[in-house]
């Protein structure tokens, strides 16, 4: 996933890391100075897009079907990099789906499907996470039992697309933290759009994501 030759370099008083997310080859986020090129067709992807939703809220199948394949690569990978497990991932990702088209009747398609989607992706997966982490906190109580060791994850990405050493050092960062980078950098919504979806002040948004990065930074150094 990692870039030959690529760093993670410091950024300025008023700069960003930026990492990257390549469509073409649907790497995940990695530490780049460019960020990818917009698509001279997405205004016709979403008038697409537009029409499958409005097909679905008429019932069809095939409008579903298109919806699910467009969106459910990137809502697994964003659920997978929050959560860090294949097998709920996946579960995640799905249940996700489900729920969103039992609300479709309810949805305005003159927004985009994809954050709508998105974020109830995420915001499992940060459930799912704080769950986790609290059953891990609970078994690792002498009053309550002996710690149990980590069983490692099942692999549920291609690891020449997904590098062991990015997702390592994402598996540090908290929860709420691992989602901003995920849609900042995998997704590539802007600020703005993550408090919008996540429902924080956008400074809250900023600032959460400035410590993950610095985080994330010092790891990927480390590495």
């Amino acid at each position: 996933m990692v870039a030959p030759g690529a760093r993670m370099a410091a950024a300025g008083p008023r700069e960003e890391i930026q990492l990257a997310a390549d469509g073409s080859t649907e790497s995940v986020a990695v530490p780049l100075r460019a960020a990818r090129a917009k698509s001279p067709s997405k205004a016709l992807d979403r008038r697409r897009e537009r029409r499958w939703v409005r097909a679905a809220q008429g019932g069809s199948e095939e409008a579903l079907e298109q919806l699910y394949r467009r969106h459910w690569p990137w809502a697994h990978r964003a659920a997978y990099l929050v959560v860090h497990d294949a097998a709920a991932a996946e579960d995640i990702a799905q249940e996700a789906f489900l729920s969103a088209i039992r609300s479709l009747d309810r949805f305005d398609r003159r927004r985009p499907f994809g954050p709508w989607l998105n974020r109830i992706v995420v915001n499992r997966a940060i459930d799912w996470a704080r769950r986790r982490s609290l059953r891990r906190e609970t078994a690792a109580d002498p009053e309550v039992g002996s710690p149990q060791s980590d069983q490692p994850d099942p692999p549920a990405l291609d690891s020449a697309v997904y590098s062991d050493e990015t997702v390592a050092a994402l598996r540090t960062l908290s929860p709420e933290q691992r989602a901003l980078v995920v849609l900042r950098y995998l997704l590539e919504y802007t600020p703005g759009e993550i408090a919008a979806t996540l429902g924080l002040p956008r400074g809250t948004v900023n600032s959460r994501l400035r410590r993950g990065l610095d985080r994330l930074a010092t790891e990927m150094d480390a590495r």
